[in-house]
């Protein structure tokens, strides 16, 4: 294969915008459906398709923000003005969240945790797929991906695990550069 020099240099400039630093505009139905396209297109031992999406736009992010706060308030009766602030916007902060639900489970052939790793490849292909396209984005996981209450109000069943929230729209800043760790700390080269 041709040495792809674009996708090299996006790879070693590639950086998450946090999901309050976005704005609108956030991407159209066609952006998004053509970023899934390209998130799906990822190592699926089986040919499984061991995840799905959920995208949350619009209004819908408001009420669920609201009924999420309601939960984290019901566990947190002394939570902060503030904190309280925080929880009323969870999904509002970027003007899309596509949640990425792993629907990994058992299989004669397939190991779970290889299905579970296809949901990560999933993420980091939506991350790659929203840049592609132009938009800020941010994989976060947060308190409600594994709490079962919020789970109802997102729309997961009881055997789903959510692999990550994408947050998408316009950045409002430029990231800056932060610390990597150094190869000789995280590489172990067995053979020549």
């Amino acid at each position: 294969m041709p040495v792809n020099a674009a996708l090299k240099t996006y790879l070693e400039t590639r950086r998450s915008i946090p999901a309050f630093q976005m704005s609108e505009p956030g991407p159209s139905r066609t952006e998004i459906e053509e970023m899934l396209r390209l998130a799906s297109r990822v190592p699926d031992h089986g040919k499984l398709a061991p995840w799905r999406f959920i995208v949350y736009s619009g209004a819908v992010r408001e009420r669920m923000s609201l009924e999420l706060a309601d939960i984290a308030m019901a566990r947190n009766p002394e939570m902060a003005d503030d904190m309280i602030a925080v929880e009323k916007n969870r999904l509002t902060r970027a003007p899309v969240v596509i949640a990425v639900v792993s629907c990994a489970a058992p299989h004669v052939k397939i190991p779970e945790w290889e299905q579970v790793l296809s949901a990560g490849a999933v993420c980091l292909n939506l991350v790659m797929a929203a840049n592609a396209l132009g938009y800020a984005s941010n994989w976060l996981t947060e308190w409600f991906a594994f709490d079962e209450k919020a789970h109802w109000v997102l729309g997961i069943s009881g055997d789903e695990k959510i692999a990550g929230f994408i947050h998408i729209g316009t950045p409002k800043m430029h990231p800056g550069e932060r610390p990597r760790p150094e190869l000789a700390d995280i590489v172990t080269f067995a053979g020549e």
